[in-house]
């Protein structure tokens, strides 16, 4: 079975047209429209997986992941509008540069060839990694988690169905519904058909394909991130930002998960705090403390929500529920020292009006994105501006941050020679070599 996925994946990609043919983005168009048809279908299976893992006793984080709504389908639509607006941008050759004698030189998009995506819990992920891998002209393998299966499948013949729609080879795009990790391992070793490995998910499972395959990974996800409010902030904005960096979607790999508040500021934070403890999912929030800050929190915050003892293993921990650790540093450069030993250089951020501060924390701190006076959640490819993505990367090579459209993609150099010659002039080899 592995073997059949794997050759026809690289049969595809073989066969696949080059990156600037127009069935790409009738492919995004076609996606759309087969996911638009069937999304009543697609919301009553979802609905099946997400019964299914309430009854397994699946934490209530991951089932928050996996449950669609009328705005997941909404994201597919407009991303599908962005790969086709964007696609002829990316995949454009680069500008000629002149050589020796008449020889000219320019760079050309290539696809980056099969590409393997393992992934858990957002049945969505089907969808937008296979439009952005297969508008790129890649052949991509999908294996998500067991939890999504039923939904997985009719997503599967979506996807079918928009490959045969815009005439584009039929295993461009495959599903992987058998979940068994052996199957995995299987696909793991397979380094002689497939280029790239790129896991979406928890530190988990980004550790675990980076040290068990030997495929180059793009690794995304593992975000243990910070927010440092400087003496500087203003306490009313600190506050709206890390609730914004914290609850919505606490799982996702730009929540907020330590917040680091200068001993100068901390005190009026925690008063502007207890002015928003009204909202309807703040009282959702668990502070995690030493037990002498938790002294300093005023009453009516300590009574509304659920305060705890931060624990040593605490720090560095990506908590991926409602669930916030709160430190109280001494200034900007015992920020910067937690952050460089317990980040995970996914996203850091910090809120100042000083500039200086700012300036300091930004050279010092080295992530995938660094966040000045906003949200954490600012780190993602559409909101950023930069286009569609299918993760963020916290890899130094190839891509660092959204990984869209261009990082799916590699260049390679088309030489127009004109007849020139290097070393030989005439039939006689040049002295100047």
């Amino acid at each position: 079975m592995i073997e059949s996925f794997v050759q026809n994946a690289r049969r595809a990609a073989d066969a696949a047209p080059p990156v600037t043919d127009p069935a790409y983005p009738l492919f995004a168009a076609a996606v759309r429209r087969r996911l638009v048809e069937r999304w009543d279908e697609v919301l009553a299976v979802n609905e099946e997986d997400v019964r299914a893992a309430l009854d397994a006793g699946h934490p209530s984080a991951m089932v928050d992941r996996m449950r669609l709504t009328a705005a997941h389908r909404d994201a597919i639509v407009e991303l599908t509008r962005r790969v086709r607006e964007d696609l002829p941008q990316v995949t454009a050759p680069g500008p000629e540069v002149r050589g020796v004698g008449r020889s000219r030189a320019h760079l050309v998009a290539r696809p980056l060839g099969v590409l393997l995506m393992v992934y858990e819990s957002r049945p969505m992920v089907t969808l937008d990694s296979a439009v952005l891998a297969v508008c790129t002209g890649n052949a991509v393998l999908l294996r998500g988690g067991s939890e999504c299966r039923r939904c997985n499948a009719v997503l599967a013949e979506v996807v079918t169905a928009a490959l045969r729609d815009s005439g584009l080879p039929e295993h461009l795009a495959q599903v992987l519904l058998d979940t068994d990790r052996a199957q995995l391992r299987e696909l793991m070793k397979r380094d002689d058909e497939i280029d790239v490995l790129l896991p979406r998910g928890g530190a988990g499972l980004v550790s675990y394909c980076r040290t068990a395959s030997r495929i180059p990974v793009i690794a995304g996800g593992a975000g243990v991130n910070h927010l440092y409010a400087h003496s500087s902030a203003d306490p009313g904005e600190a506050v709206r930002l890390v609730l914004d960096s914290k609850l919505p979607d606490p799982a996702g790999c730009t929540a907020l998960e330590m917040l680091l508040l200068d001993e100068a500021v901390a005190d009026d934070f925690f008063t502007a705090l207890g002015g928003h403890l009204d909202e309807p999912d703040v009282r959702q929030l668990a502070l995690r403390t030493p037990a002498e800050v938790a002294k300093r929190l005023p009453d009516d915050v300590t009574r509304a929500l659920e305060v705890r003892e931060l624990a040593d293993n605490d720090d560095g921990r990506e908590f991926l529920d409602t669930t916030l650790g709160v430190r109280v540093v001494s200034g900007v450069d015992e920020a910067v020292r937690h952050v460089r030993r317990f980040g995970t250089g996914h996203t850091e951020g910090i809120v100042a009006r000083s500039a200086e501060a700012v300036g300091h924390f930004t050279t010092r701190v080295d992530a995938a994105a660094v966040v000045v006076n906003g949200s954490l959640r600012l780190h993602d490819g559409p909101t950023m501006g930069t286009g569609p993505e299918i993760a963020i990367s916290t890899g130094r090579l190839h891509v660092r941050g959204p990984v869209g459209l261009a990082a799916l993609l590699t260049r390679s150099w088309v030489v127009d020679g004109g007849g020139t010659t290097r070393f030989r002039r005439d039939g006689v080899a040049r002295e100047d070599r």
